[in-house]
């Protein structure tokens, strides 16, 4: 007899779930069901009495997945699963190490190290090293620790090929030497402590054996190398894997993934069958369509197809841009339209590849008055390193503004600490001023007189401290007076040190494109006819207005904005993905890497199979990037997904590489300038196959777009937007140039 949880599974769910004693590898598309299959293969193993509730061991990613896996599974049998070892990989090492701390060489009451602990500690030991911090910036050699720990690799095996390198080998031991002193580990520890631990200890290592017969995990193609090993470690010969995952939705190769684990599983267990789960309870068939047609030009795939029982729906609107301000018009227009036929916003989900693409996006919204949250993030003028650039400026727009100060003086760091703020700010007490206007003082005091002229603060790099940041203040205004608005902006992420600063973090290409795109609203906001005041402080007080309004409240209804990788594993009624783009999504920094393409068209396939009933593809024409105007291209995305399954919103020419289009002058289109529209001429006027605006390709620069030609016969020229080498004239009667 069947339990009563069977009910209303599919014939491939059941199939899963009531496997026999075997490894299996369960491919889950998305909307499948993957999580019911987990949980409810855990209720039927121990209703069938296979295993008790404590004999097996069941993983997941995050502690939300844990504690909702032990919510469905006491739903569902009449069990307490407080002692259950359901949990995260950290997690279940934790608990492990408590259990034996003193075979892994630990205090029973040792402490774990979050990231910015973790930092602070580099940081400790990179000064008590006398380490300079902007050769060895303490966020790049916490990585270089965690980096080599997920691999599985303690110092002594750490790589070494080069005086950085080995230095960094030096600073990881001295590191790891600390920890053990201080009897604190770090979240890549608990896993690599924990697998050693069970690596040399035969006893303990076979206990657990006995003890897991069955090893369940949750989302495997997440899983790095260590991971993998940890598992296999666990899993003797009598014991048994149950991996559900998804090879199409493996996305986060930059945190050390591997997608490859799913061979190896399949290889290491002897797994001869894989079971897919491919009926989609999501989304409606033409999405879906869009979905399997795109992933599969991947050529490394296990291999499904997803398919629902509901309706085909409505094909995937596709919108043309003039530029990303109208394609952020069209998008608010549209969500207007959506609200209007008894969607919530909530329910709607505005998607893009990079988090700098959201500025634009939130100013539309700002400006329709409607609310939105940035879901796993911060909304744009809220992000650090934002906040640090406006800090910076506001400094420069006023003496008196001390929060400022206080925010920057330090930061990046040059030796101001706590005693010497506060002696700062008792000196600005005592005199009744701003803590600029003593800083100054203390300046003035210790720079050096020369007979017979006025005090001279030295150069910055002859300076340390306090002295040193009113010398970096003063240069900056004196450089910056008679620059336009965006000018100054970049004098000043520049020259601040923030731009080195976060060219030094692991992620810190995000937070560059952040202040890139910091340059890019300074840019429209002077060209905004609108706006009578365009100085400095006016635009000051208008990114002030813009992040202080239209963040929804907790549980109020509002937009989600998000990047595509916050997405994964949220769904909606109605999706918007905008900026597609060649060189944006697919990114460009995929073209460089071994598997980057691949692993972008499986961030498209995420992103596509959020949507329930409704979804929406826009790209721009041109795009304000890193401070310029960028002429766009189409992303290759849109020709891999049949024709048939979209609708054209407007006057949509990405499917035709022939048509001709306007496209917009480099000559006129700048910092704050407003593009001037160039149409068909020169070439266009003649029998020439090539048109303004035609996507061609070259053997050397690669993709591009023809923006603007003149000329005739021999002196024929074009010019070429191409999104890897930029904007080149080309010499027709010696281009090797290709319609793409």
């Amino acid at each position: 007899m069947n339990p009563e949880f069977l009910t209303g599974l599919n014939e491939r769910q059941h199939e899963a779930v009531t496997l026999p004693h075997q490894s299996a590898l369960i491919l889950a598309g998305a909307g499948s069901g993957k999580t019911r299959v987990l949980t409810t293969r855990i209720a039927w193993l121990i209703q069938t009495g296979q295993v008790s509730p404590g004999g097996l061991l069941a993983v997941t990613f995050t502690n939300k997945a844990a504690k909702e896996m032990l919510v469905r599974i006491s739903s569902m049998l009449p069990i307490n699963t407080r002692g259950m070892w359901v949990g995260t990989f950290h997690g279940l090492c934790n608990r492990l190490l408590r259990a034996h701390y003193r075979d892994a060489g630990l205090p029973q009451t040792f402490q774990i190290l979050d990231s910015q602990d973790q930092l602070a500690l580099v940081k400790r030991l990179l000064k008590a090293a006398n380490v300079d911090e902007e050769r060895f910036p303490p966020r790049q050699v916490a990585w270089y620790i965690n980096n080599h720990k997920d691999q599985g690799r303690r110092a002594a095996d750490a790589d070494a090929y080069d005086v950085d390198t080995r230095r960094k080998q030096e600073l990881y031991a001295v590191y790891d030497e600390q920890c053990q002193r201080e009897g604190v580990v770090d979240f890549a520890e608990l896993l690599l402590r924990c697998f050693e631990l069970l690596s040399r200890n035969e006893i303990l290592r076979q206990h657990y054996r006995e003890r897991f017969k069955h090893i369940l995990v949750d989302e495997f193609q997440d899983t790095n190398r260590l991971q993998y090993q940890w598992l296999r470690m666990l899993a003797g010969k009598e014991n048994v894997v149950f991996a559900v995952g998804d090879d199409d939705q493996s996305i986060y190769a930059f945190r050390g993934a591997s997608v490859a684990n799913m061979q190896e599983l399949q290889k290491d267990f002897a797994i001869g069958t894989v079971i897919k789960l491919e009926q989609n309870y999501r989304s409606h068939g033409h999405i879906l369509d869009a979905a399997n047609a795109l992933i599969k030009n991947n050529e490394r795939r296990l291999g499904k197809d997803l398919w629902t029982a509901e309706a085909k729906g409505e094909p995937l609107r596709v919108y043309e841009a003039d530029s990303d301000i109208d394609e952020a018009g069209f998008i608010v227009d549209e969500i207007k339209s959506l609200v209007r036929d008894g969607v919530s916003l909530s329910q709607i989900a505005l998607l893009y590849r990079s988090n700098a693409q959201s500025r634009v996006l939130e100013h539309a919204l700002f400006n329709a008055a409607m609310s939105y949250r940035v879901y796993g993030g911060l909304r744009f003028f809220e992000r650090q390193e934002i906040k640090h650039a406006l800090a910076y400026l506001r400094l420069l727009a006023s003496d008196e503004d001390d929060g400022a100060l206080l925010r920057v003086i330090n930061f990046p760091a040059r030796g101001i600490g706590n005693r010497s703020l506060e002696q700062l700010q008792d000196a600005a007490r005592a005199a009744g001023s701003s803590l600029w206007a003593a800083a100054r003082a203390m300046a003035d005091e210790r720079a050096p007189k020369t007979a017979g002229s006025a005090d001279i603060i030295p150069h910055p790099a002859s300076l340390k401290g306090i002295p040193a940041f009113v010398a970096l203040i003063v240069q900056m205004r004196s450089a910056t007076s008679a620059l336009p608005l965006p000018e100054i902006i970049e004098h000043v992420i520049e020259h601040s040190g923030l731009k080195q600063h976060y060219q030094g973090e692991r992620e810190g290409a995000d937070r560059l494109s952040n202040l890139d795109e910091l340059i890019n609203a300074a840019a429209g906001f002077i060209a905004d006819d609108s706006i009578e005041d365009t100085g400095l402080a006016a635009f000051l007080a208008h990114a002030s207005l813009e992040a202080g309004d239209n963040q929804a409240q907790a549980g109020a209804d509002a937009l989600q904005l998000m990047t595509v990788h916050s997405a994964k594993g949220l769904e909606f009624h109605s999706v918007f993905i905008s900026g597609l783009e060649e060189g944006l999504f697919p990114h460009e920094n995929s073209l460089s890497e071994a598997d980057g393409k691949e692993e972008e068209r499986r961030l498209m396939y995420v992103a596509l199979t959020r949507a329930r009933r409704r979804l929406y593809l826009s790209m721009a024409q041109s795009r304000m990037l890193h401070g310029q105007t960028r002429y766009n291209i189409a992303s290759s995305f849109f020709r891999e997904i049949p024709e048939k399954l979209m609708k054209p919103v407007n006057r949509v020419r990405l499917f035709s590489s022939s048509t001709p289009r306007a496209a917009y002058s480099t000559a006129t289109a700048g910092r704050g300038a407003k593009p001037e529209i160039v149409r068909e001429a020169g070439l266009s006027d003649t029998a020439s196959p090539w048109r303004v605006g035609q996507n061609v390709t070259h053997p050397k620069f690669g993709a591009g777009v023809i923006i603007n030609a003149e000329g005739r016969g021999a002196d024929a020229r074009v010019q070429v937007n191409f999104h890897r080498d930029g904007t080149k004239w080309l010499a027709l009667e010696f281009a090797k140039l290709e319609p793409a």
